[in-house]
């Protein structure tokens, strides 16, 4: 099943729930900046949820579907569009072979993901199909789309076997430019005064153009260490807040590194993790504290929305005329 990359967009990858188990040898993660989203497109169109989807940065890419597809996007929206008419979000589409997938000026958030009925069949490294671009390993060549490129994808379900699938509205997440996002208190919180970290917990930060998928930099007021002598570097975690010498954070994403020599006031939740994904350069966030139970509650409800709060019915037989 084929799909020709007409135009790449500006930053469209392969990506599933990252590659675990490899920190150790100095493997990055890597995997969806946004992986609510991820998940969901992927159980709109029948897949096991960690299967590997597109993710869409901003500007998206230009997909001609060589055969009939069942497809589903989920994240920001970035104006998807099938032959010029709109592509409704958080439900699954059935695509006619020879239609034009297209995508246009950002709505909301920055990343959007595209499943499709099946999975894209591309070979997994390291157990998994995520696009790690820095070290040019998995995904696509190791690399983003570019035009040119045949996408192939496994045969999956059809639509009448996985009937019509909808997000419920209200679960549907809504992408801000001012972020609230949850987080515990770091593993070297003591190299902070509690001046300093409630400083921290009290004040909006501007996300800078120097912000990628390895880790988003904070601008706002410095936060200072009362530690004179460097830490000794240790593993790093998703949503891990670093505190460079200069005061101003750096929030570790997706691509992060194995390891920093930072001390690390915070951490972000996992379950907001996916609000961070959707902000952009420009965007405020501001950080409120969280307990760990608080923050296990929270992951177990995201779970829930995903198991039970997408709609699955048949569609009704046509009519005989």
């Amino acid at each position: 099943m084929t799909v020709q990359v007409i135009k790449g967009g500006l930053l469209t990858t392969v990506q599933d729930m990252g590659r675990h188990g490899h920190q150790a040898s100095g493997m990055p993660v890597a995997g969806a900046m946004d992986t609510f989203s991820l998940q969901a497109a992927n159980l709109l169109v029948g897949n096991d949820p960690g299967a590997a989807a597109l993710e869409i940065t901003l500007v998206g890419p230009q997909l001609r579907f060589l055969s009939t597809a069942v497809i589903a996007v989920t994240g920001g929206d970035l104006s998807p569009a099938v032959d010029g008419n709109p592509l409704p979000m958080w439900e699954n589409v059935l695509i006619e072979a020879g239609s034009l997938l297209t995508f246009g000026a950002p709505r909301s958030g920055c990343r959007a993901y595209l499943a499709v009925a099946g999975g894209w069949a591309v070979e997994p490294v390291m157990g998994s199909r995520s696009t790690y671009v820095k070290g040019q390993i998995g995904g696509y060549q190791g690399r983003a789309l570019k035009a040119g490129d045949t996408l192939l994808h496994y045969r999956g379900k059809d639509f009448n076997q996985i009937g019509y699938r909808i997000m419920q509205a209200e679960w549907v997440p809504r992408y801000k430019t001012d972020v609230s996002v949850r987080a515990i208190v770091g593993p070297q919180a003591d190299f902070f005064s509690s001046v300093m970290r409630e400083r921290f917990f009290s004040a909006d930060f501007c996300i800078s153009p120097l912000s990628d998928r390895m880790g988003y930099r904070l601008e706002g007021p410095s936060i200072q260490s009362v530690m004179e002598k460097e830490m000794i570097s240790d593993a790093t975690a998703l949503g891990a807040v670093q505190v460079p010498p200069d005061g101003q954070p750096i929030l570790l994403m997706a691509d992060r590194q194995t390891t920093g020599g930072y001390p690390k006031i915070a951490t972000v939740i996992t379950a907001d993790i996916p609000l961070l994904a959707q902000a952009q350069a420009g965007h405020q966030v501001r950080f409120v504290p969280c307990t760990l139970g608080e923050a296990r509650a929270a992951l177990r409800q995201q779970a829930e929305v995903l198991r039970s709060r997408i709609i699955a019915r048949r569609l009704s037989p046509p009519e005989v005329s």
